[in-house]
């Protein structure tokens, strides 16, 4: 069983004692925390906080948990039922709430669920706020309504469409273009509420030729929810023959989009965002934003329209934010998530599969033709084990300095740009470990670059 409590969250897996797994007092022990700090922080004068979940099977089990210890708290609810992150990000918005929490493990495999926490701008708390809730959680610093002040549950199964609707009235989505295309478009839904979502928004899009792969929003996943190469062999399989122009493939709470190629061959996480920066900045200049492990390849085509790219630490509220400083127009993480601000600051797969359907219409290319037209690079993700009594900080500061004559960025970690590569390392915060993402021309580089670096650590230790 796990539980990790980080500032992003309370995730874990289903079942075991309290403090093992994700259990019921674990799950009213967070909610009301949560639901403590944002009493103090809110600059709503309603008591309204809205939940949303995915379609796991946990999740009628720990939304009635969470609803239930929410209006213990004195707030009310908008339960919007299953739906994906970025819907429940725009209801909190939309219903002017005190924040929001949505039940969903991303990319976690069906035993595990989690509480992902809004603030009142439907955003991702910040690492300050989310150690606060962290603490009154341990502390236990919480006190529930009386009983004249309890909350009521309300529902509103409105969203989805609504969602929709904000997708189709963005000024680059071009609904007419992509119905002209004629395209059949193939989408692995891993049985959960992307299969909803994501054929209506195709269909409200103009695609007629759906081809739907577990779209059954049951909570089984066919396959590790996670949306990777390794992973995707079904839709991949088949596409070989051709018989989609594209394929979308979105992780359980459709806040990640991973493109398949008509021939069966992936696009590449990577590249989603990349594709759609390049449609979106060939129409509206502007900045960008991705955090330090994702491609070049961003920078590269930012340059490429005469526009600035800036680096983020790791982590959406840390892109956001970065966004919002330089005033970027669109930006997000290398794992398949776009945040483009005219629709809103959260990571959105609707978005993506919008943009991308109207970026290759109008191309009038194959997927893998437009994927050509790309800088080449290739990430290889490793990662090295170290004792527990090694002090990890001071490895990332001895690498920083056998490299200062480089270009180095130490906000997250220690990252080093050579002209032609770069790698990044980040200590783990939940096991003695160092994360290292390198990039080159070829994968064959990349791996040994994170060689290399692996073998200088192990010098040191």
């Amino acid at each position: 069983m796990s539980l990790i409590k980080s500032i992003s969250g309370i995730r874990g897996t289903i079942g075991g004692a309290p403090g093992d797994g994700l259990s019921p007092l674990d799950i009213v022990k967070f909610t009301a925390a949560y639901a403590t700090f944002i009493a103090a922080n809110t600059t709503r004068e309603n008591r309204t906080i809205v939940v949303g979940r995915d379609a796991r099977l946990s999740g009628k089990m720990v939304n009635d948990i969470v609803v239930g210890t929410l209006t213990a708290m004195g707030f009310d609810v908008i339960n919007i039922g299953p739906a994906s992150t970025p819907t429940t990000e725009i209801a909190v918005v939309a219903e002017k709430a005190c924040g929001g929490i949505i039940l969903t493990a991303s990319h976690n495999p069906k035993q595990w669920n989690a509480l992902k926490l809004l603030n009142e701008e439907g955003e991702f708390l910040n690492d300050a706020q989310g150690k606060e809730v962290l603490r009154i959680a341990e502390e236990e610093a919480y006190k529930f309504a009386e009983v004249d002040e309890l909350g009521h549950e309300y529902t509103n199964n409105t969203y989805n469409l609504r969602h929709i609707e904000q997708v189709l009235a963005l000024d680059l989505v071009d609904t007419e273009a992509i119905r002209k295309a004629n395209f059949t478009v193939a989408v692995d839904a891993v049985n959960s509420v992307g299969g909803v979502v994501i054929p209506q928004l195709l269909r409200a899009l103009g695609v007629k030729d759906i081809i739907e792969l577990n779209c059954e929003p049951n909570g089984k996943f066919a396959h590790t929810p996670e949306p990777i190469p390794q992973n995707l062999t079904q839709i991949s399989s088949l596409m070989a023959d051709g018989r989609a122009d594209v394929g979308f493939v979105v992780d359980p709470d459709v806040d990640r989009l991973a493109i398949v190629m008509e021939n069966g061959e992936m696009f590449v996480e990577e590249y989603t965002l990349v594709s759609i920066a390049d449609y979106v900045l060939a129409h509206t200049p502007g900045s960008t934003v991705s955090n330090l492990s994702s491609s070049r390849s961003l920078r590269d085509v930012t340059r490429r329209h005469g526009c600035e790219y800036s680096a983020a630490a790791v982590g959406e509220v840390n892109v956001t934010t970065k966004m919002k400083e330089t005033g970027a127009i669109i930006g997000g993480e290398g794992n398949g998530g776009v945040i483009y601000p005219a629709a809103h600051y959260g990571r959105d797969a609707l978005v993506g599969v919008a943009l991308f359907l109207s970026l290759l219409a109008k191309s009038g290319k194959k997927v893998s033709e437009l994927k050509k037209t790309y800088p080449a690079y290739e990430i290889a993700k490793n990662k090295m084990e170290l004792t527990p009594e090694i002090d990890v900080d001071a490895i990332l500061a001895a690498v920083k300095e056998k490299f200062a004559g480089e270009q180095i960025t130490d906000i997250d970690g220690v990252k080093i740009d050579f002209e032609d590569s770069w790698v990044h390392l980040r200590k783990s915060n939940t096991e003695p470990i160092i994360r290292i993402y390198s990039e080159a021309a070829t994968m064959a580089e990349a791996d040994a670059l994170a060689q290399r670096i692996k073998d200088i650590i192990a010098e040191m230790i």
